[in-house]
């Protein structure tokens, strides 16, 4: 029976380590089957979007060609990792033509066993390892699929802990305590899995295409699946995922524990040690000879294999159930150590077969046959929790009893488990219908978090797009400089620094100060035959004001030296009053020391998004505007706008909010309108001269519209300043017209263009501007 080891309690409390008693580290593997829009086995290839199936870190295929698994970096805390596992599916879905992730564990509707494609992996050990895999369990029972559970104690806290009486006076060395904490941990997971069983089961239905033998015990739920009366989980089930017979090793220590694997190995019981299906496996860091590193580093993590795919969550698993598991694991710890033999493991395995097929109401099977049921069992574990939880866990004790209470109450009425749940909304519908609703629900979340890193909505969003980008193709990433949107890619040997999505190794630091100033922009330009706007440059208000007569009758533009995303920028394309000619130079001034003044060019104004030698995107940039209805003034209409949720502040949405500021209430002002006018119905009002999208402007997508010549002068700009990514504005009179020496004219070159704005314009195509960045760093991206 459960019994909390109180003497391990009162040394936490006495070395004051409950806090770190709950940190550790927090990681999830994931296989869903891919599905078509009829709810079949998709039998097409793995996505070439993700890359090599062996070198992507995140995103791979299990067994078949049709199951794709996605897998988490560990995290310090279950929100990252959870979070970062919607954001996978996220990737994965929006990349899926016509397809689908399959929700549920059970596979779905299923073709004849030779048509389900193995995966192919362009490695002969790999691909041969998968064939033996299909010949021994058929396809079809490989297509099961689920959650593995990885977690890790804090090292810090590990070494506290072997510091007190619990550690250094049993072990001699830190890895061996280290490596005991870790085999009692799984002993006790192992022998009380079935709690865990029960709370986590939900794929209680599965489809009479699977296995024939596993069909016929079964009873008809609806036409076309079958069920076991009190079955919550298939996966879990002697039709499950499973070794073909039970093995037993020791889990008394690292030695024994390798000894009997290796064993199993030479007696060609286990192709190798990926094919031990223990439902708790202790792991090392990942390398080609895992008991070999398992000897002389020791244990790294546990890994949890029985987790179902749970359907009512959109990633198969809450955050509530990830935070019970991890308060479980921490029960199993400082729970009092019990013998594990193999008549021990074999209780074990008999409780966990009782459960699936029985329920929670009957008899636990144990050396004692005290006659004790699960359902009392399973109250005595929750209870010490919560006694666990009010003695260590004060400042999350009010969360943590929640969660408990809720899985109480699982125990006390099984029709609030999971299982229970999915098979009574199943009876509604059906297998079939209620899980590719199901799937196309959550694909349609993903599709709406679209451009969204979730997880990472806090960085600008073109950063979010590059990493987004990067991570489907298998290029790890690592956060140095958050604030700064300052990221390190890793692919193979080759790392690359990257801020704000478009500032890399590919431009030098000459190429980037040239950018930034744009009287060097401006020569450097016109020594290379290309045409820019005449102006010249002021170091105070009072030498700008003096010019002010010269400039009365004239369309200018007046701008900071050196400014990027429109700031500081006032256009006067009509009459201006004094008063509007010092405020405009006041508000350069804000941004920089040196203000220039130039002509304005007529026509309208292109952003040209140069990487390499190729022009990627072409946007339009509409000023900030509103249209209006007859019935709300300006800036009521200004607020309505700002509601559409791909608006924000921060370049973490496609579109900015239009701002209610100085500069824009100066526009209306020259154009004789005020923020309390009210526009008649469909005209439209303009609330800036300058187009950038950081000013409330539009983005519309003209990159299939404006000919090659045009293109070229960018390209010819960018060489010029020996820029490799760059944002190139020019002001064209006529995009019908080819370009000419004089129908054009380039305003500037932006060291850092925001990417987001041609991935996701306000009206036209994405162009992959983070794809390109991605291609220019590492290659392009081949299987």
């Amino acid at each position: 029976m459960p019994s909390l080891n109180h003497k391990w309690i009162q040394q936490l409390i006495d070395h004051k380590l409950s806090k770190e008693l709950m940190k550790g580290q927090f990681g999830l593997e994931k296989e869903n089957v891919r599905v078509d829009r009829d709810g079949r086995l998709a039998i097409t290839p793995h996505p070439k979007a993700f890359g090599n199936k062996l070198d992507n870190p995140y995103i791979q295929t299990d067994f078949s060609e049709s199951q794709i698994e996605m897998i988490t970096p560990s995290f310090d805390s279950i929100d990252e990792t959870y979070r970062f596992m919607e954001a996978l599916q996220d990737i994965v879905s929006m990349e899926l033509d016509g397809e689908f992730l399959w929700p549920s564990s059970n596979p779905p509707q299923l073709p004849e066993d030779h048509e389900i494609p193995i995966a192919q992996m362009n490695d002969p050990i790999e691909d041969n390892y998968r064939a033996e895999l299909a010949d021994k369990y058929g396809r079809k029972r490989q297509l099961l699929s689920g959650i593995h559970y990885n977690f890790s104690f804090d090292e810090r806290f590990l070494r506290q802990l072997y510091e007190t009486d619990i550690g250094h006076k049993e072990y001699k060395e830190y890895k061996e305590f280290k490596n005991a904490i870790y085999f009692k941990v799984a002993r006790n997971l192992l022998r009380y899995r079935w709690l865990l069983i029960y709370l986590t089961g939900a794929s209680p239905v599965f489809d009479k295409t699977y296995i024939e033998r596993c069909v016929a015990k079964g009873e008809p739920l609806d036409p076309n699946s079958v069920h076991f009366p009190n079955m919550n989980s298939l996966r879990n089930s002697e039709c499950g995922y499973r070794n073909e017979k039970p093995l037993y090793v020791s889990y008394n220590s690292m030695d024994e524990y390798v000894h009997d694997l290796t064993e199993l190995i030479h007696a060609q019981q286990l192709l190798s040690v990926k094919e031990f299906y223990s439902p708790v496996r202790v792991k090392t860091v990942k390398g080609e000879h895992p008991l070999q590193e398992l000897v002389h580093v020791g244990v790294a993590y546990l890994e949890l294999r029985f987790i179902d795919l749970n359907p009512l969550f959109k990633i198969g698993i809450s955050k509530e159930t990830m935070q019970f598991i991890h308060l479980f694991i921490v029960f199993m710890l400082l729970k009092k150590d019990e013998p594990f033999s193999v008549e021990d493991q074999k209780l074990a395995d008999l409780n966990h077969d009782q459960l699936i097929m029985e329920g929670i109401k009957g008899c636990l099977h144990d050396h004692d046959d005290d006659g004790a049921t699960m359902e009392k069992t399973a109250l005595i574990c929750i209870e010490e929790m919560q006694e666990m939880v009010s003695l260590l866990m004060p400042m999350e004790k009010e969360a943590y009893l929640h969660i408990l209470d809720k899985e109480k109450e699982k125990i006390l009425h099984s029709e609030l488990s999971f299982a229970a749940i999915v098979k009574s909304d199943i009876q509604e519908s059906s297998f079939l219908s209620y899980h590719l609703d199901k799937a196309k629900q959550y694909a349609k979340e993903s599709a709406q978090n679209g451009y969204r890193f979730v997880g990472y909505e806090d960085l600008e969003l073109s950063t979010q797009l590059l990493l987004k980008a990067a991570v489907k193709r298998g290029i790890r990433f690592k956060m140095l400089d958050r604030d700064e949107n300052f990221v390190l890619l890793t692919k193979g040997d080759r790392n690359e620094y990257v801020k704000q999505a478009t500032k890399t190794s590919l431009d030098s630091y000459s190429t980037v100060l040239i950018m930034e100033n744009k009287i060097v922009t401006k020569k450097v330009l016109q020594q290379h035959g290309i045409r820019v706007p005449k102006g010249e440059a002021f170091q105070s208000l009072e030498e700008a004001m003096s010019t002010y007569p010269s400039y009365l009758d004239k369309s200018i533009v007046i701008k900071p030296k050196s400014t990027n995303f429109g700031l500081g920028i006032t256009i006067f394309n009509r009459e201006f009053s004094k008063e509007d000619y010092q405020k405009a130079f006041q508000i350069a001034f804000e941004y920089d020391r040196t203000v220039l003044l130039e002509e304005f060019i007529a026509g309208k104004e292109y952003r040209f998004l140069v990487m390499g030698d190729e022009v990627v995107g072409i946007l339009h940039r509409v000023p900030a505007n509103v249209v209006g209805d007859g019935v709300h003034t300006i800036e009521e209409l200004v607020r309505d706008k700002n509601k559409d949720p791909l608006r924000g502040r921060g370049y973490k949405t496609p579109l900015e909010q239009i701002q209610l500021g100085e500069a824009e209430e100066m526009f209306l002002k020259n154009h004789s309108n005020s923020w309390r006018d009210i526009p008649q119905s469909g005209e439209i009002i303009y609330l800036r001269e300058n187009s950038n999208i950081s000013t409330g402007g539009d983005s519309i997508d003209f990159t299939d519209e404006i000919p090659d010549s045009y293109k070229n002068l960018a390209i010819q700009a960018a060489k010029a300043a020996g820029a490799t990514i760059c944002g190139v504005d020019m002001m064209i009179d006529n995009i019908e017209v080819e370009a000419t020496e004089s129908n054009y004219s380039f305003i500037e070159i932006n060291f850092n263009p925001a990417i987001h704005i041609h991935c996701y314009p306000y009206k036209g195509s994405n162009r992959k501007a983070d794809e390109k960045i991605l291609d220019l760093l590492f290659g392009t991206n081949t299987d």
